[in-house]
């Protein structure tokens, strides 16, 4: 993949490009980078261009200035998109990408070909239980990290992945994720009740691994019920990272998604 800055922002993102295919967009989770979409980026090689981002303070994306923040996600991904010819993409969001990637669709719907998000929930209709579920253990790590990244992200790994094999990469993924970036975390309640729930011009694909945690699994049903004409999927052998714990049934998934979208 080739490496790329973005001129007048902080995001690194990477690409692997095939003339004349459709655009994905990647937007990985918290404390890990591009990188956690290794197998995608295989697997979709020759029949997509592909997009894998570092998000702010994430990966080559820690360059960063007084007043960057996750708020300015949406418009630097727009940024990126016109500066690689890209007019639409697919826009597939894990876990806080999840979350990025519907700030980003809802910003900018004219970009989207579709919006699938896994391990994340409907932010324009916010459960205040959820949230303050979900904030409580964000704060939980986010002590462990303060203490030792070791200590996270041991501890980060056993919610994050299911199997071992996604664990370990997970862990060592998690290994280099900097303190000082557990600030830009701070702005992602800003983007939570930030839009107004509108029918969608695009299509929706709402999933979680069946291993997720339970508080998950019920915020999928909640947002698939609030959008009736959304897809819905449960991916079989995966935790809340699934597309490291079961790559291949996520990259069918997908490819089935965008073909009866077209």
């Amino acid at each position: 993949m080739q490496r790329c800055r973005r001129e007048g922002t902080p995001i690194v993102y990477h690409v692997d490009k095939t003339e004349g295919a459709p655009w994905v967009l990647l937007l990985h989770g918290a404390f890990v980078d591009h990188r956690m979409f290794r197998t995608q980026v295989e697997a979709f090689r020759g029949r997509y261009s592909v997009i894998a981002v570092d998000i702010l303070g994430h990966g080559g994306s820690t360059e960063t200035h007084r007043g960057d923040s996750l708020e300015s996600m949406a418009s630097w991904l727009s940024a990126i998109l016109e500066a690689e010819g890209a007019s639409t993409a697919h826009v597939v969001g894990v876990s806080l990408g999840g979350v990025l990637a519907q700030d980003f669709a809802c910003a900018y719907p004219e970009h989207v070909a579709s919006l699938a998000c896994f391990g994340a929930y409907d932010i324009t209709r916010p459960d205040p239980e959820l949230i303050r579920a979900n904030g409580a253990a964000q704060m939980a790590m986010v002590g462990k990290a303060l203490v030792s990244v070791r200590w996270f992200a041991g501890a980060n790994k056993a919610i994050s992945a299911y199997t071992d094999q996604a664990q370990q990469e997970f862990y060592e993924l998690n290994l280099g994720f900097p303190k000082r970036s557990l600030r830009h975390l701070a702005a992602l309640g800003k983007l939570v009740g930030k839009h107004e729930p509108r029918p969608r011009p695009y299509p929706l694909l709402i999933g979680c691994g069946e291993h997720d945690l339970p508080m998950e699994l019920e915020a999928v049903q909640a947002w698939a019920a609030a959008e009736p004409g959304s897809s819905v999927v449960v991916v079989e052998g995966a935790g809340h990272c699934a597309n490291m714990d079961a790559p291949d049934r996520f990259n069918d998934i997908l490819s089935q998604f965008w073909t009866n979208g077209e």
